[in-house]
């Protein structure tokens, strides 16, 4: 077959087809969502300090806020990865209390040491999230509708089982290791001269091995690519060679696992394993993914923006709360600036975008 002529026509038709590529890698840095991200929480946090100067308190505000943030990231990211496939989780908060109880159970009942209990937790979690996902592989029903069903019966379940194993709805015993988990920070582990700060809790390991982990699944695993692309097409990708629903059984296993990793480090932060934990992850898993950069219809996932647009809700809460303001008026003021971080967000897409365009 004889190949096509180059002509000028056909030259500078070329020229026209590889020039939006090229525009879209001339968009300035600031465009970065995450850069926004992290200028907007370093600028709160300086205004806070400004405003009421024990907010940077290393011991009584940073390490507890910081405690909170390691928590809540985990719970995101356990959102995170069901959004990457284009499913939502309705129950992360009642499967993070379904983990947390096999851990309280394990050292309350069985006298566990502190990580084989964590183990048991994190196996019941990914049990549990494993379950949702085959029911939704099998059935087709939407992800909406099976893990609100999921949420409902975990609750009338851990309910129960608090009530069965235990007096007064928490298990208290407490394994060798758990208070310094919970109350030391990195500036108590010393690697020779080198020690940690004082305000980073020692809890904050595990949420840096989940975002190390998840960040190399999906940037360097086909795995990984292969979630993404369910989330962005599930038919192509059944068309494409990729096992659509096992990928769908994956995410929910790994956001199972995820909550209840964050259920677990919720009890450690408490002291206690109640029936109680994660009643309030729902709002704060969708916040953190979706400020991060992650889509609510899949394919596109951001764990780096995860922990910003955690730490910028976190940031807004204690500040909020050090300025004197009250719970129901909290929620009003953190509602505004979400919507004004996200409104800015994109009209500086929208304006940058514009600025390239004329310049080309």
């Amino acid at each position: 077959m004889k190949a096509p002529a180059v002509t000028p026509e056909n030259d500078s038709r070329a020229d026209a087809a590889d020039a939006a590529p090229r525009t879209a890698q001339r968009l300035p840095f600031w465009v970065n969502q995450r850069l926004g991200l992290l200028v907007l929480t370093l600028a709160l946090a300086t205004l806070f300090g400004v405003l009421r100067p024990a907010f940077l308190d290393e011991r009584l505000v940073l390490f507890p806020l910081l405690r909170d943030i390691s928590t809540l990231t985990v719970v995101a990211l356990a959102q995170m990865v069901v959004l990457s496939v284009g499913h939502m989780n309705l129950a992360v908060g009642r499967m993070a209390a379904f983990g947390a109880l096999f851990a309280g159970l394990g050292y309350d009942q069985l006298g566990l040491p502190l990580q084989l209990g964590l183990l048991l937790c994190l196996l019941a979690g990914a049990a549990v999230g494993a379950l949702t996902g085959w029911i939704i592989a099998r059935t087709g029903v939407s992800s909406f509708v099976v893990t609100l069903a999921m949420d409902f019966a975990l609750l009338g379940l851990v309910s129960l089982l608090y009530s069965a194993l235990t007096e007064n709805a928490a298990f208290t015993t407490q394994p060798s290791g758990l208070m310094d988990l919970r109350s030391t920070s990195l500036a108590d582990i010393c690697v020779g001269p080198v020690c940690g700060s004082p305000a980073v809790p020692q809890l904050a390991q595990f949420t840096v091995l989940a975002l190390g982990g998840l960040g190399f699944l999906y940037s360097r695993t086909r795995m990984g690519r292969e979630l993404l692309l369910t989330g962005a097409n599930p038919a192509a990708a059944e068309l494409s060679g990729i096992p659509t629903g096992r990928r769908v059984i994956l995410a929910h296993t790994l956001s199972g696992l995820l909550a209840a990793l964050a259920g677990f480090m919720a009890a450690v932060g408490t002291g206690s394993f109640r029936a109680s934990i994660g009643e309030d992850f729902m709002l704060p898993s969708f916040l953190g993914a979706v400020l991060g950069g992650t889509l609510l219809t899949g394919g596109v996932v951001s764990v780096l923006g995860v922990l910003l647009g955690t730490s910028l809700v976190g940031v807004i809460r204690k500040g909020l709360d050090l300025l004197g303001v009250g719970l129901e008026s909290l929620n009003i003021y953190l509602g505004c600036v979400l919507l004004l971080a996200l409104s800015a967000d994109r009209v500086r897409t929208v304006v940058s975008y514009r600025k390239v365009v004329r310049s080309t």
